[in-house]
This record gives C-alpha cells, sequence and structure tokens, in this order.
C-alpha cells in the first residue's frame, strides 16, 4: 500500500488544491496533517509576535473547518506542533510513507524551513514533492523565467495577460482514503502565549477562517448584494462590510484559491455584467500575483534595510517612543490614529489606510520601514508575506516602486476619502473595545 503524507500549510481548503489532488493520486491513503511550527509563535527580531491574536484566531477556525470537512469525506486532520522538520519526519516514518505532499514556498524563511524538512526526509528515504498552489497564473504559464520576470507592474500584468493563460480549477475531492483520525483537539490560545481576539463593532467585518466561510463570503460579495458590481468606485472606502471585497483573509490562508475568486467573477460577469469593476477584482489579483513572483526572484532581499535596490535611502534611527505614538494611535494626526487604533483592536485596516499608515511612517516619521512592516505582520489577520512586505518596500521605496517611493499628503487624502470625518470619529471618539 502507498502512503503518503500531505502536509497542509497557506492551503488550508479541499478545492482547486493541486498538492492535494497529486497526493491523491499517487497514492492508496494519504495522512492529511498541519503542522503549529514553533518558529511562528515567537517573537521577531524587531520585537513583534510573528503570529499575532487576530491572525491565530482565524488559523484555528480554518483548521477545525479543513477537519470537518475532511472528516465528511473519510479523512481528518492530524495536528504535530514543534519544528516541522523534526514532526514531519516522525509523522512519515510512523505511517511508513514514501512521499510528502506540500505547498512549495518561495519565501526565505520558508525555503529555509521546507530544506530541513526534505533533508530529514531524505534520512527515511521519503520524498518530498513540492507544488505552486497559492497563485492566479501558474509559475509554469508564466511567459518569462522568474529571473526574467518585469520589476515593474504595468509590464508584468501587460505580458501575462497577453500571453498566459488560467487555468481551470482542480475539484474538491469526493472521498479520501485515510487510517482513522480522530476529531481535531486544537491548543488553547495561553498555550501559544496569545490571548483571546475580542471582536469589535466597529469592525468592517466579522471574519471567520476556513474554506466554508471562504465561500460564503466570495458568493455573498458577487451574487448575494451584487458590491462587485461597483468594486471599482468603492474599493478606497473605509467603513462596512461591501466597500471593497475582503477576500484577503481567506486568500492569505489559502482557504480560497485565487483561481476560484477568478472563475467565479467570470461566471458572474456571464449572468450579470461585465464592467470596469468585476476586471478591477481581477486587476488586484493580478498584483498579489505580481509580489509572489516577485519573491520567488527575490527570495532575501525584500527584507534587508535598503529592500532590492541597489540605491541607498536613509531612514532615522529607530526610536521607539515615536514609534509607539504611530503603533498605539497617538501620533496627533487623526487619520492616521483612527486607522491604526482600527488595526490594534480589529485587525484589519482598508488599503487606503494601509499605503497612508505605511506612507506617515517612512515619510513623515523617517522611521525605520521593517519596523512598520512587522507590526503588521503581527497585527494583520490578513497576512500575506509577499504581500505585506513587497507593499511597505514599495512605499519606502526600497522596492520596485518606478517613481522611487510613494509619499502621501495625509491631509489631502483624509480630506478626499473621509470629508465628514465619519471614519475618524468612529475611532476617535470611542476608543475602546466594543463587544458583541
Amino acid at each position: 500500500m502507498k502512503r503518503a503524507v500531505i502536509w497542509f500549510k497557506t492551503d488550508l481548503r479541499l478545492h482547486d488544491n493541486e498538492t492535494l489532488n497529486k497526493a491523491l493520486d499517487q497514492s492508496d491513503e494519504v495522512i492529511p496533517v498541519y503542522c503549529l511550527d514553533d518558529d511562528h509563535f515567537t517573537t521577531n527580531d524587531f520585537g513583534f509576535k510573528k503570529t499575532g491574536n487576530f491572525r491565530a484566531q482565524f488559523l484555528f477556525e480554518s483548521l477545525t473547518d479543513l477537519d470537518r470537512n475532511l472528516h465528511k469525506i473519510g479523512s481528518g486532520l492530524i495536528l504535530l506542533k514543534g519544528k516541522p522538520e523534526i514532526e514531519i519526519a516522525k509523522i512519515a516514518k510512523i505511517f511508513n510513507a514514501e512521499k510528502v505532499f506540500a505547498k512549495k514556498e518561495s519565501v526565505y524563511e520558508e525555503l529555509i524551513t521546507q530544506g530541513k524538512v526534505e533533508k530529514e526526509l531524505n534520512k527515511i528515504n521519503c520524498i518530498l514533492e513540492a507544488y505552486s498552489t497559492d497563485t492566479l497564473y501558474h509559475p509554469e504559464d508564466l511567459p518569462f523565467i522568474i529571473n526574467d520576470m518585469p520589476n515593474v507592474f504595468t509590464d508584468f500584468r501587460k505580458r501575462v495577460e497577453k500571453s498566459s493563460i488560467i487555468r481551470q480549477l482542480i475539484p474538491k475531492p469526493d472521498f479520501i482514503s485515510s487510517p482513522t483520525i480522530e476529531k481535531l483537539q486544537l491548543p488553547d490560545m495561553e498555550d501559544l502565549n496569545l490571548a483571546q481576539a475580542q471582536f469589535d463593532s466597529r469592525a468592517a467585518i466579522d471574519c471567520k477562517g476556513g474554506e466554508t466561510e471562504g465561500m460564503k463570503r466570495l458568493h455573498k460579495y458577487l451574487t448575494g448584494t451584487h458590491a462587485i458590481a461597483t468594486y471599482k468606485e468603492t474599493r478606497n472606502g473605509m467603513i462596512g462590510e461591501n466597500y471593497s471585497s475582503k477576500f484577503s483573509a481567506w486568500l492569505a490562508m489559502g482557504c480560497l484559491s485565487p483561481r476560484t475568486v477568478y472563475h467565479e467573477i467570470k461566471k458572474y460577469e456571464q449572468e450579470f455584467i461585465e464592467n470596469d469593476s468585476t476586471y478591477w477584482l481581477v486587476f488586484e489579483l493580478l498584483w498579489r500575483d505580481f509580489f509572489a513572483f516577485l519573491f520567488k526572484k527575490y527570495p532575501y532581499q525584500y527584507f534587508r534595510y535598503h529592500g532590492i535596490n541597489s540605491r541607498e535611502r536613509c531612514f532615522n534611527k529607530h526610536d521607539n517612543h515615536l514609534f509607539q505614538k504611530w503603533q498605539n494611535g497617538q501620533t496627533g494626526n487623526d487619520f492616521i490614529d483612527a486607522n491604526m487604533l482600527e488595526l490594534k483592536y480589529t485587525g484589519w485596516m482598508s488599503n487606503r489606510g494601509r499605503q497612508n499608515t505605511a506612507s506617515y511612517l517612512c515619510h513623515d516619521l523617517k522611521l525605520d520601514w521593517r519596523y512598520g512592516a512587522a507590526y503588521f505582520e503581527q497585527q494583520l489577520i490578513d497576512y500575506d508575506v509577499c504581500s505585506n512586505w513587497g507593499n511597505w518596500a514599495y512605499i519606502a521605496g526600497v522596492g520596485n516602486n518606478p517613481r522611487g517611493a510613494s509619499v502621501f499628503n495625509i491631509e489631502k487624502q483624509a480630506n478626499e476619502y473621509d470629508k465628514d470625518k465619519s471614519y475618524r470619529n468612529l475611532w476617535l471618539n470611542k476608543n475602546q473595545i466594543f463587544e458583541t
């Protein structure tokens, strides 16, 4: 009997999952596992947790949903905790697995972990096979090799839209043959030195993790509310659930595949309307792909002080007191403070807010941009390593911004996007948590 382990990471879904599909094609029995990596719950060099309360809770909800969905088709999810190179090799040995199937990594820390796991598996004659599962365009279908990828988004977009295809979806399996797997038992948040995230009634969306909830949100935003039909006009909003898609958390955790979002948009266009707004949501998925492929090209450079650029930009020496004022919404700039309070209390911030708060830290306070990126990594429920660090580098002027840097006029932005101060009043007049 051929047995294989499928190691779920940020691909916590059954639909459109190439890794799962390959494992089932090549095996008689499959053992699904997820490893709570100790390194993901440590404090980084900038003094922040790599995983904060909001994202940890979203992760736990996603794992619970994945386990439930796996049990419906004859399987289940085994939870491991520790160092992946130890725990994955151990489970492969216990089940005498010939292969471990996993998502292919492209970023520095994740590549190191993947290499360590592969090395340990080789010791027990077990093969690691990795597949790309998290981009709209498959890397094999790009019209260039990664090293020749354009560093400017417009060039990238034009070339892939002209010459590449978006693949069809991989069907969800009807049955998975596995050994008997008990219902998932998650640790308490306190075991990871985290607190239970509290819901704030001012939050833009009550974001629950899992493939089931991700599909619900997708269908609600498209056919439930038809909010997609006006996305281009509303996407710079700051209050409420439907000014933007809010798909990002489910995409980041892999509960939704970008191809699923794309094909559902195409269905919507055929049935209802095709306009600038429906295209613009695909356009945003292209930006997500752009950063994902740039990090394949520059797997570690994006985390450096000077980023991927040869030209040097100088930021002030880190001032912790000044940084904490920014972090806690106490800068005295009401637009910046309102956004930072929303992030602090909900794990969410609008795209408009993210750009302005990043610009303010880099260009008004002139602080090291990496501290801002690291704080966002801790706080954001929808943290995605490539989008987060890529966008911060872009704003700071050490990434792929062809203009050098993005410097926002905060007062002008506030007047344009919060004319009546409703957003600022929401967060500054009620500076406490409202539970429901």
